[in-house]
């Protein structure tokens, strides 16, 4: 007696164009035919529409292009399988349905949905990290976000008084250090320079708790030397956007030690903290910016190469018939690149295994962007294992550098 097979039920998908006030959300079914249309304004009304459209149209897996924010909340929280499909890929796919290359979040929403019907088998569902490290993620983006306002505003500030009072640009090694944010709200101008002597100069530093081994003879030398600043009824002008600037600069400062601090309270309550302050020189803020980027959800990576990748440090091949290219990765999660890169580069200074590995490929005619990317490369293996058992690094069991310490004892002796 034969059984006849049930028919298999039909894949429904859909795709989303997310933008700021309203997202285009398109269903298709498994054979590219287009069931439903929508556009829902990006508040709750709108998102519990969109999920009660896809649902009653039996939709499984959603295409979209980020991964975070309340649309893929709303999405997870309805239980569908989200996939991401990031917006370099879906301006590619457009040729696939014409060779105009016009942009409309209609037609958008509609390759997101067919790319998922059609190309379902290579996509990966979205893996979501913990609470804890979604909020460290938040912290240690934001620090650096500030830092980058610091640089500028710091740049800002040195420019503007190497024309009003160059004197106080290079008096101490940071133009935007406690002392020299000090020193510029209590003399503004180059006409309240004047008035120090080095004895007055001493006295002043030791009031604000001065740490600098540079004596305060020598400090004065500086003022002296250098051009003379703008003097007079302007001088009181420039002494307002001084002013200004070191205000920002102060605030910017407080509010980074802040986040600093927070961070390293969470990065003590991580459960995956203690394996990556165990590399070296990964210090609190660095430690806790690597933990973010990489994430602690093991299924996001299930391989070492797949994390390479993503953090664009896995040089890019290219072939055709004879001709090969290794080229720069550019397809890459910038940030989670930038922070292994920022660690790699540094490690050097430690880890003798990876001062040789930067040093062979500087003496190969790497520049140093490559020969970090080169060390980079190599750290993932190492991070990835750990990450994945959970384990800190351990030096004695990095069979690589104790291959090369012992090397080193053998040419030594």
């Amino acid at each position: 007696m034969s059984v006849t097979a049930l028919p298999t039920p039909a894949r429904v998908c859909a795709g989303i164009d997310w933008a700021k006030d309203d997202h285009a959300v398109c269903v298709v079914d498994d054979q590219g035919e287009v069931l439903d249309r929508l556009t829902v304004h990006h508040d709750v009304a709108g998102l519990r529409t969109m999920t009660r459209r896809l649902l009653a149209a039996g939709v499984s897996d959603v295409g979209i292009e980020r991964p975070d924010g309340p649309v893929v909340e709303a999405l997870l929280q309805a239980d569908l399988t989200v996939l991401v499909i990031p917006p370099a890929q879906v301006k590619n796919l457009r040729s696939r349905y014409g060779s105009a290359g016009n942009k409309d979040d209609r037609f958008d929403a509609y390759v997101l949905a067919d790319t998922v019907r059609t190309d379902h088998r290579r996509l990966r569902p979205l893996v979501r990290d913990s609470d804890a490290t979604l909020a460290l993620r938040s912290l240690v983006r934001a620090r650096r976000d500030l830092v980058t306002h610091r640089v500028a505003v710091a740049n800002q500030l040195r420019a503007h008084l190497q024309i009003v009072f160059p004197a106080a640009a290079d008096l101490f090694a940071d133009i935007d250090s406690a002392i020299s944010l000090d020193f510029l709200t209590r003399f503004t101008t180059q006409e309240q320079a004047d008035w120090l002597s080095p004895k007055r100069l001493g006295a002043w530093l030791r009031s604000v708790g001065y740490s600098g081994r540079t004596d305060p003879t020598v400090l004065h030398q500086r003022l002296t030397a250098a051009p003379r600043g703008a003097t007079g009824e302007h001088a009181t002008v420039h002494a307002a956007t001084t002013s200004a600037y070191v205000s920002v600069l102060a605030a910017l400062r407080a509010q980074i030690e802040a986040l600093a601090t927070r961070i390293a309270e969470q990065l003590t309550l991580h459960p995956d903290g203690h394996v990556f302050t165990s590399l070296p020189r990964s210090g609190t803020v660095r430690a806790a910016r690597l933990l973010a980027e990489i994430g602690d959800a093991r299924g996001r990576f299930p391989t070492a190469d797949s994390l390479a990748c993503l953090a664009g440090v896995a040089p890019s091949t290219r072939q055709s018939g004879k001709v090969r290219a290794v080229t720069f990765r550019w397809g890459a999660d910038k940030q989670l690149r930038d922070a292994i890169t920022d660690f790699a580069g540094d490690s050097r200074h430690t880890n003798p295994w990876a001062a040789d590995l930067y040093h062979r490929a500087r003496a190969r005619g790497h520049d140093h962007p490559h020969a970090v990317r080169v060390i980079a490369r190599a750290w993932v293996d190492i991070i990835w294992r750990c990450w994945q058992d959970q384990t800190p690094y351990d030096p004695t069991q990095h069979r690589a550098l104790q291959r090369l310490l012992t090397q080193h004892h053998e040419t030594a002796a």
